[in-house]
């Protein structure tokens, strides 16, 4: 089969990023009633029907990292993949913790710090797993994904291939659809039922960009998004409320997943290849940092200002200061902080190499038996690291 080789960068993904982003922005400015005192639909009644359902944008976001994510594996080690998700998320992070602690500290309008103890052990972005209080309530989305790259990072483990990405793929497909009816705590919490179709159908999307699409692929992209309309009243609820997710029609939540899909498939087959606008990549790289910042310093500052500045204003106002910061961010803290965390990394992860004895090929003994290679010859791929025992070698 021929493989197609994705360009570096693709502009259309960052597009769909910043999308996923002010979607999410919009559902928690203009849709929660927290920072105004009461329903915004009398406030917005032209926004509002719209951004409620924003929290959609995480489902985008989910998926878009499936197949960002994908694509980063590919041709790593272990380390390097660690190093790169490091390096990608914390700089960011580490900045976003005291900024928010201290404005939900000097204002506890929309929320407060319990212990500062909580502030702590969110630095370690693991919170979530020991039941730590989010500094912020956006973060949780943060362990979610930390799960996936633990599930990817067994994939690299393994060795990326075609065949082993779409094994993996199955697997978890069938984890996830088999994990609520089997109860095992363990098994929900990796396989994350709710999100695990919107990250496997990014994989199998990067998959068709790499490769080209075929049946099998398109196969595993309808189940995945047959699959995530199990989960489309729970997500309602979690967001909307109870009340709202029984009265509120559904067909709005499956068009935005739909659409979702369907922007990722185009992305893959390569329809907006010639999308190369040059501010899109800026824009996508904003989108963490607004993400990690707007939700509790956004509406802590229009609970404090509402009484004071038209909303419509305010609500403008807000949300360019929050991306203002997002850029400050960006560029004097993530881009020096991340070089310096991935060349600390490398440095490090290369002296733990240099120090770890390889191990020796066995003997082969005459007249015995040879054992099975660990990877079958026809499932070499060029280029694509395969592992023998603990050596890694590049085929040509």
């Amino acid at each position: 089969m021929s493989q197609r080789r994705p360009a570096a960068r693709l502009a259309a993904l960052d597009g769909l990023r910043l999308v996923a982003a002010l979607m999410v922005v919009g559902y928690h400015y203009l849709a929660l009633s927290s920072a105004w005192g009461h329903s915004t639909a009398t406030i917005f009644p032209t926004l509002h029907p719209f951004a409620q359902f924003g929290w959609l944008g995480v489902e985008v976001f989910f998926l878009v990292s499936g197949f960002v994510i994908c694509m980063s594996v590919w041709g790593r080690t272990i380390g390097d993949f660690a190093v790169s998700r490091v390096s990608r998320l914390f700089p960011a992070y580490w900045v976003a913790i005291p900024l928010t602690a201290l404005v939900v500290k000097k204002w506890p309008e929309i929320s407060s710090i319990r212990h500062w103890d909580d502030v702590i052990v969110n630095f370690t972005m693991l919170q979530a797993g020991n039941g730590t209080k989010d500094v912020d309530g956006a973060y949780w989305t943060l362990f979610v994904e930390i799960k996936f790259y633990i599930l990817m990072a067994i994939v690299v483990l393994c060795g990326v291939t075609y065949r082993n990405v779409l094994v993996f793929c199955g697997v978890w497909t069938v984890a996830a659809a088999l994990a609520p009816g089997l109860g095992t705590p363990m098994l929900v919490a990796f396989a994350m039922p709710q999100y695990a179709p919107f990250f496997i159908a990014g994989i199998a999307f990067y998959l068709m960009r790499r490769y080209g699409a075929n049946p099998v692929l398109w196969g595993l992209v309808l189940f995945q998004f047959l699959l995530a309309q199990r989960y489309i009243r729970y997500r309602m609820a979690s967001n909307l409320g109870r009340a709202a997710a029984e009265n509120l029609p559904t067909w709005p939540v499956r068009l935005i997943i739909l659409a979702g899909f369907l922007m990722v498939g185009a992305i893959a087959l390569g329809v907006f290849n010639k999308v190369q606008w040059k501010w899109l990549s800026t824009a996508g790289a904003l989108t963490y940092p607004l993400y990690l910042i707007h939700m509790f310093i956004g509406l802590t500052l229009i609970h404090h200002f509402r009484g004071r500045v038209a909303a419509p204003v305010l609500v403008v106002s807000v949300v360019a200061l929050m991306m203002a910061i997002a850029w400050l961010i960006h560029r004097f803290v993530e881009r020096p902080a991340s070089r310096w965390i991935r060349d600390s990394l490398k440095r490090g992860i290369a002296d733990v190499r240099d120090n770890t004895p390889v191990a020796r090929r066995r003997r082969v003994v005459p007249g015995a038996q040879p054992s099975a290679p660990a990877v079958a010859p026809a499932e070499f791929e060029p280029g694509v690291p395969v592992y023998l025992g603990s050596e890694q070698r590049r085929v040509h």
